[in-house]
């Protein structure tokens, strides 16, 4: 069930785990006011995602949103489009959820030890959900769900599917079973050259191949700030991973999990954290839809972490605007 807007796209996420709903709402109405078309959050373990973005219509700002991603271990594929198709019920509009299968480490100490084949455990999940938001009824029996059940008929906005797309393995599982393949730190060069076509090749001309979303760090270049400090805090315990380094070295980055400032400073002078002015910031994005990119999320997480929440709205708002004006002319690559 597509809920996907068109190529070109932006879209923002916010940058916090949420303690309460009346946080999240200034960027609900940054999306419902500027070019911006949905509005996203990660897994949030504070106050917990779906019920933090249902606030948002009972507030009265009725929006797309998106959760990307979503952790897989901490509930049932029932659970989950029951979640989602509940989300897109009360907001009205429709809805992205994206899911992945987390840390090795973070799974075992939730079910005892990590999944074997992680991109064939998403597959299975995210097939579970499509069928049931189709309305069928799914009797599975693999090897992480046995089940025998179906949900009960609603009529509500679509929702969209997505999986959380590093590398190759999970982008061919994303292509056989996911609406949208949702990236997080992956350069632009990366999401065409590699991923795109492992995309294709797992949706074989079976089905449409799926759309991609890929979150961007981005900041503006303003006094007191450093683009070497921001992409630490911004991204420092993603260069700590395995996955994430293992992935950015295969897009030919020097990046390795044991020195996260070098790899900070690689994400800069790459252009992978993408700094500069508005104008510079908005001609990356452009970029990024050139080489493949249907939706970029802008994420100002390393600006809230820093600076605080209302200066990461206020990069946005200038960033957005940009966009919206047709500005931004050859991008810049700071340190």
């Amino acid at each position: 069930m597509s809920a996907g807007p068109r190529p070109g796209s932006v879209s923002v996420l916010f940058p916090q785990q949420p303690v309460d709903g009346r946080s999240i709402l200034p960027f609900g109405r940054l999306v419902r006011d500027s070019c911006a078309v949905r509005l996203w959050m990660g897994q949030s373990l504070r106050v917990e995602s779906h019920p933090v973005l249902a606030y948002l219509a009972g507030a009265g700002c009725e929006i797309s949103v998106g959760i990307g991603v979503g952790l897989m271990v901490l509930r049932h594929p029932l659970d989950a489009a029951l979640q989602a198709r509940s989300l897109a019920a009360l907001t009205g509009q429709p809805v992205t959820v994206g899911y992945g299968a987390a840390d090795a480490r973070f799974v075992s100490g939730l079910r005892g030890s990590p999944y074997d084949r992680p991109a064939k455990a998403v597959e299975e999940y995210l097939t579970i959900m499509q069928a049931l938001l189709r309305g069928e009824r799914v009797t599975h029996h693999g090897s992480l769900y046995q089940m025998d059940q179906a949900l009960p008929p609603l009529e509500h906005p679509p929702v969209e599917v997505g999986a959380g797309v590093l590398r190759e393995a999970m982008a061919r599982a994303a292509g056989r079973a996911a609406d949208v393949a949702i990236t997080w730190l992956t350069p632009a060069s990366y999401v065409r050259d590699t991923l795109v076509p492992a995309l294709a090749e797992g949706a074989g001309g079976r089905r449409k191949p799926p759309r991609v979303a890929s979150v961007v760090h981005v900041a503006i270049d303003r006094p007191g700030r450093s683009p070497m400090l921001l992409a630490q805090s911004g991204a420092g315990s993603h260069l700590r991973a395995a996955h994430y380094t293992d992935m950015l070295r295969r897009a030919g980055l020097d990046v390795h999990s044991a020195d996260p400032v070098a790899g900070a400073r690689e994400l800069v002078e790459e252009g992978v954290f993408v700094y500069g002015k508005a104008s510079e910031v908005a001609a990356a994005i452009r970029e990024q839809h050139a080489m493949g990119v249907d939706e970029v999320v802008l994420n100002p997480t390393a600006v809230s972490n820093l600076f605080g929440t209302d200066e990461a709205f206020r990069d946005l708002e200038e960033i957005l605007a940009e966009i919206d004006s047709g500005g931004g002319h050859g991008a810049r690559q700071a340190l």
